[in-house]
């Protein structure tokens, strides 16, 4: 059981970048998906969930507009499509499906 995240890195102000999250070992399909956020100093957030089908999103309000999350259920991958990116987005991401956590990918935003 495992998520594996890929897509971090450092990008400049106003830039875009999309984190990947694959997933082995349950049905994901029949998961609700997250994106969690932490950042330095600060406390783990939620940025956005998916249902397990794909029909519904939620955003945390300072991502509405400027993230995307999406899944292919039959990639059994989670994505979290990420523009407009300001230095405050700056922060280790993770996915998440119930108690099971990716590990971090790290996304700096800095000129």
């Amino acid at each position: 059981v495992q998520l594996v995240e890929s897509g971090g890195g450092l990008v400049q102000p106003g830039g875009s970048l999309r984190l990947s999250c694959a997933a082995s070992g349950f049905a994901f399909s029949s998961y609700a998906m997250s994106w969690y956020r932490q950042a330095p100093g600060k406390e783990r957030e939620l940025v956005a969930t998916i249902s397990s089908a794909g029909s519904s999103t939620h955003y945390t309000d300072s991502m509405k507009g400027r993230f995307t999350i999406s899944r292919d259920n039959a990639k059994n991958t989670v994505y979290l499509q990420m523009n407009s990116l300001r230095p405050e987005d700056t922060a280790v991401y993770y996915c998440n499906a119930a108690r099971i956590w990716g590990q971090e990918a790290q996304v700096t935003v800095s000129s």
